[in-house]
């Protein structure tokens, strides 16, 4: 079923259509990267304000605020309401991530779960034995949670604007590495700095969390009631005396995230028919609640509260608590202090040497079968982009210091931030000049990629175009009705005519709730394969998708010389029916509920499919498969 090669040497032909496909891992970063600017942006304007009028600074975030409902109040100044209650949304948020990253990500294959968990235990271990190198034996040393955490936000941001010739896969690698981070500092929030705890407001909390995974379990859909429970369990946790922040850490963590299911998209479509031949209030609620639903909750959560967390809620609390007096003499006494140099030197030394040690000591003691999804520049970058540990570090320091010594966590945060993005600059630089193929090998690394095609490609089935030996598979479900994969045929045909190295495959998903014809089309081209023609037809009804019926099929079968009568007998028993059927089962396997979806070298191709995206993405394929070879 291979095309011979010349005939893809006439291919030609561009899309001005680049539209982006985005994934929740492309918005997750994108949200992060725009959000550093800002979060900078409160900093610097958090210094200002404390320098010019710190009394006003103090007098607004100690502005006392209380939510009363009868006898019973919460009550509390400004920044611990940002600190305790709004940051309450950022855990959750990234509960929601390290959840979907264990559900969809990087960490779905279990036998990559050793690697970033040992890695973002060792990046924390480390500045932890530097940071009481500095303080053992001092009051300050309980202080040693304010120098082990990453900030997710910050670090990606800053990872994208100084070393953005790093690979995607960096910034994925150093995701599931913080997701642990962020995991055990939450846990040492909760167990090391929280006093005089109280048990029956604890056990009322542990009580009520009970209840939230038992009906998550049995599938109870309510946001309203989760909101609830989780309220519930904020106030017990915050009476209890343990930091309340950990209930959003918790809930993100109960929230299954899950592509969009064909089935769940066919009901849709099929409660919006409905809906437009009686456009009635109660079918209009019946087709909102099918397309929301056929997304998964924790995608639609990660939607709503990222952007207000990333844009918002995070620059805020910058704001309330990075305000410290910059005076001649605090300089003087914060670069003598133990916990200025214990936090700086934990998170600019200890950091990158934790992540890259740890990530070396599993590689060497698993033989090389378990390796990091990058080279080692990337990996070294990771390490020294996650020495900025700015949110959790600072929300541990207010509650591990007060007074002069608060101040001077604050100033080894801070520079912690500025020294870690300029080494990671420097890093980025130092591998810009390697010879191109060292470069590739360091950036790119030599690990196998998460296949992500529950069927690999079998070339005396599949439909292939192009050199079977090639080092590059270019898989496509497509649909000959959907105007997507029309516009993205000439893309593939310039990619096939641009790279020698390159087999494409065309797999059949038929969207027959949308497209009524797609079904019969897919049908005729595998008609027109038994007779030997079927990459003939594929490119006549993709030329011709508004001309699809029974008639103009024929026209087509005789116009590129097939027997006319046998194509008819094909159709009219639906011979081909069962090739298409395995097609979409192998599609559901593989998570494909749209089209156009491509795979290259087993690997989902997220984004856009114009052909510069594409052509990069494709090349990147190429020389990963050259350094292993």
């Amino acid at each position: 079923m291979t095309e011979p090669r010349q005939a893809t040497t006439t291919f030609s032909g561009r899309t001005r259509w680049v539209r982006q496909l985005e994934t929740p891992l492309r918005e997750f970063l994108r949200t992060e990267t725009g959000s550093a600017a800002i979060l900078l942006a409160a900093t610097l304007a958090a210094l200002v304000w404390a320098n010019v009028d710190l009394r006003s600074y103090e007098a607004v975030w100690g502005t006392d605020l209380s939510v009363r409902l009868g006898d019973a109040a919460v009550a509390q100044d400004l920044r611990h309401w940002i600190n305790t209650g709004l940051m309450t949304f950022f855990f959750f948020v990234v509960g929601l991530e390290a959840r979907r990253e264990f559900d969809m990500g990087e960490l779905r294959d279990r036998r990559r779960l050793a690697l970033p968990v040992l890695a973002g235990i060792g990046g924390m271990l480390v500045p932890i034995a530097i940071y009481a190198v500095f303080n053992g034996g001092l009051p300050s040393a309980h202080g040693w949670g304010a120098a082990m955490s990453t900030d997710t936000a910050f670090a990606l941001g800053m990872l994208a604007l100084v070393a953005s010739r790093f690979p995607a896969r960096a910034h994925t690698y150093m995701l599931t590495v913080t997701v642990v981070d962020d995991l055990i500092a939450l846990c040492v929030i909760a167990i090391f700095y929280s006093e005089h705890v109280a048990a029956f407001p604890l056990l009322v909390a542990i009580a009520i969390f009970a209840v939230t995974v038992v009906l998550k379990s049995r599938s109870v859909r309510g946001g309203f009631l989760y909101a609830a429970l989780g309220i519930g369990a904020w106030v017990a946790l915050f009476e209890s005396g343990v930091e309340p922040v950990v209930i959003g850490l918790a809930m993100g963590l109960l929230t299954n995230a899950s592509p969009a299911a064909r089935v769940d998209l066919e009901r849709a479509s099929d409660l919006f028919r409905l809906f437009r031949e009686q456009p009635t209030a109660e079918l209009a609620r019946s087709a909102t609640a099918g397309v929301v639903n056929a997304v998964s909750r924790n995608h639609r959560l990660q939607q709503l509260y990222h952007p207000w967390t990333s844009y918002a809620i995070v620059p805020l609390f910058a704001l309330s608590n990075a305000g410290i007096p910059l005076s001649g003499e605090f300089l003087v006494r914060a670069i003598t202090s133990p916990i200025t140099l214990g936090i700086l030197i934990a998170y600019v030394v200890g950091k990158p040497a934790g992540i890259i040690g740890s990530t070396w000591l599993v590689s060497r003691l698993s033989g090389g079968r378990v390796r990091p999804p990058v080279g080692w520049a990337a990996v070294a970058g990771v390490g020294t982009i996650a020495g900025i540990g700015f949110t959790v570090s600072l929300l541990i320091a207010t509650l591990a210091f007060s007074g002069p010594e608060l101040e001077e966590a604050k100033f080894g945060i801070l520079a912690a931030a500025l020294c870690a993005s300029v080494v990671t600059w420097i890093v980025s630089r130092v591998t810009a000049m390697l010879p191109r193929k060292t470069r590739a090998r360091a950036l790119l690394g030599t690990a196998e990629s998460i296949v992500d095609l529950a069927d690999p490609v079998d070339p005396e089935r599949d439909h292939l175009r192009g050199p079977e030996d090639a080092q590059v598979t270019l898989v496509e479900y497509g649909d000959f009705e959907c105007p997507y994969c029309g516009l993205a045929e000439p893309v593939v045909r310039e990619i096939l005519a641009d790279f020698g190295d390159v087999r494409y495959v065309w797999r059949h998903l038929p969207l027959r709730d949308v497209h009524p014809s797609a079904q019969l089309a897919a049908e005729a081209a595998e008609a027109a394969a038994e007779q030997g023609a079927f990459w003939e037809m594929h490119d006549l009804l993709l030329s011709h998708q508004g001309d699809l019926l029974l008639p103009d099929l024929v026209v087509y079968a005789e116009q590129i010389g097939l027997d006319a009568e046998r194509f008819r007998d094909d159709l009219d028993a639906h011979s081909g029916a069962d090739r298409i059927e395995e097609d979409m089962d192998s599609a559901d396997l593989s998570g494909v509920s749209g089209t156009p979806t491509f795979f290259i070298n087993g690997r989902r191709h997220h984004g856009a499919y114009d052909i510069v995206t594409l052509s990069a993405a494709v090349k990147a394929a190429r020389v990963r498969e050259a350094l292993r070879s």
